[in-house]
C-alpha cells in the first residue's frame, strides 16, 4: 500500500521539484545573477572558493546540488561549504540547533506507474520507468552544535602560488590538443582542437585559465571522451544547451582548483532563458553533464579524487541526475 501511495505521489513531486529549481534559476538569470559564477562574497568570514562537500564523507556534491548549496551558503554567510544530513550530524556527536532550517538538495529516482506494470505484464516485456527528483535536507556545519572543531573550522584557501601551475597541469593532463595564438578562443570539433589566445592577450593571467576551462569543457563532449550531443546551428537550442554545460563545467573546474569563476559568454543568457523556459528539466540535465565534464578534466590530475556521488549515507541514495 505504501509503495503504491509513493508511486501516486511521485509524478507530482517530480514536476514540482523540476519546476521549482528551474524557476529559481530563471529568476536569478533575469535578475542579472548567474548562479554558477556568483556564489561568493567578499565579506570577511564567508566561505572561500570551493565545491560544497559532505562533512562526514568529504565527497563533493555534484550537478544542480552544487548551485543549490552555493546559493544557500552565500545567502546565510556560512564560513565553509561543508554539509551534513541530520542523521550524519548525530553520528558525529553533533546536534542541529533548535530552529535551524535545512537546505533542500535532490537526487534522481525512478518509479513504475501501475498502468505501465499492467501493460508490461500483458505484453510480456519490461516495464518502462519514469525518472523523478526526490528532495532531502542537509545542514551546514555552522548550524550544528557539538561537532569536532576540525569539521567546523573554515577550510584554508589553496596556496595562491600553486593555483595556476596546477591548472596548467590539468591542461596538459587532459590530452586535448591546445594551440596558442590568434585573438579568439574556441573549440573546433572537426579536428578536436582547442585554440586559445596567448596568456599575455588577457588583462589578467587568470582569465586565460578561465577561458581554457570553458573550451576544454567543450572538448569533453567529443566522441572519444563523453560523447555528448553538441551539434547544432549557432544560436539554436542545442548550441545554447552546450554553452550552458561548458559554462557550468568551467565554474566547477575553477572552483575545484581555487579560481573564482566568471561568465565567459554573458551574451548567451537570453538563449539560456529560452532553453530553461521551454524545458523544466534542462538546467538539471545541464548541471549533471557539467559535473561529468568537470570530473573528466579534474580526474586526469595526478592527485585526482574519485568523482562526486552525492551519497549521504543512509539518508539519501546516490544522485543519478543524468537520468532525470
Amino acid at each position: 500500500m505504501a509503495r503504491h501511495a509513493a508511486a501516486r505521489r511521485a509524478p507530482t513531486e517530480r514536476v514540482n521539484l523540476y519546476r521549482e529549481i528551474t524557476d529559481r534559476i530563471i529568476a536569478q538569470l533575469e535578475a542579472g545573477c548567474v548562479p554558477w559564477v556568483q556564489p561568493w562574497s567578499t565579506d570577511p568570514g564567508t566561505a572561500t572558493v570551493a565545491m560544497p562537500r559532505n562533512a562526514a564523507t568529504a565527497r563533493a556534491y555534484s550537478g544542480i546540488n552544487v548551485m543549490l548549496l552555493w546559493a544557500a551558503g552565500i545567502e546565510a554567510g556560512y564560513s565553509t561549504q561543508r554539509w551534513l544530513t541530520f542523521r550524519q550530524a548525530l553520528g558525529l556527536g553533533g546536534c542541529v540547533r533548535r530552529g535551524e532550517r535545512g537546505t533542500a538538495v535532490v537526487y534522481a529516482d525512478r518509479f513504475t506507474p501501475q498502468d505501465e506494470r499492467k501493460r508490461a505484464d500483458r505484453d510480456g516485456d519490461e516495464a518502462r520507468q519514469i525518472a523523478f527528483l526526490k528532495r532531502f535536507t542537509v545542514f551546514n556545519v555552522a548550524q550544528v552544535e557539538g561537532l569536532p572543531e576540525a569539521l567546523t573550522a573554515p577550510l584554508p584557501p589553496p596556496r595562491e602560488e600553486l593555483v595556476l601551475p596546477r591548472f596548467r597541469a590539468l591542461m596538459e593532463a587532459s590530452g586535448v590538443t591546445i594551440r596558442i595564438g590568434g585573438g579568439m578562443a574556441f573549440y573546433r570539433p572537426a579536428d578536436d582542437v582547442v585554440v586559445l589566445p596567448p596568456p599575455e592577450a588577457f588583462h589578467e593571467l587568470v582569465n586565460f585559465h578561465r577561458t581554457a576551462a570553458h573550451e576544454l569543457s567543450h572538448a569533453t563532449g567529443h566522441a572519444s571522451r563523453l560523447a555528448r550531443e553538441t551539434k547544432g546551428p549557432r544560436g539554436g537550442a542545442c548550441y545554447a544547451r552546450e554553452e550552458l554545460v561548458a559554462e557550468i563545467s568551467a565554474a566547477f573546474v575553477c572552483a575545484s582548483l581555487g579560481i573564482v569563476p566568471t561568465v565567459r559568454h554573458a551574451d548567451y543568457i537570453g538563449s539560456w532563458l529560452e532553453v530553461l523556459s521551454g524545458d523544466e528539466r534542462a538546467i538539471v540535465r545541464a548541471a549533471a553533464q557539467a559535473s561529468k565534464a568537470a570530473d573528466w578534466l579534474l580526474g586526469r590530475l595526478p592527485d585526482a579524487e574519485p568523482p562526486a556521488s552525492d551519497k549521504d549515507g543512509d539518508d539519501a541514495p546516490p544522485a543519478a541526475m543524468e537520468a532525470a
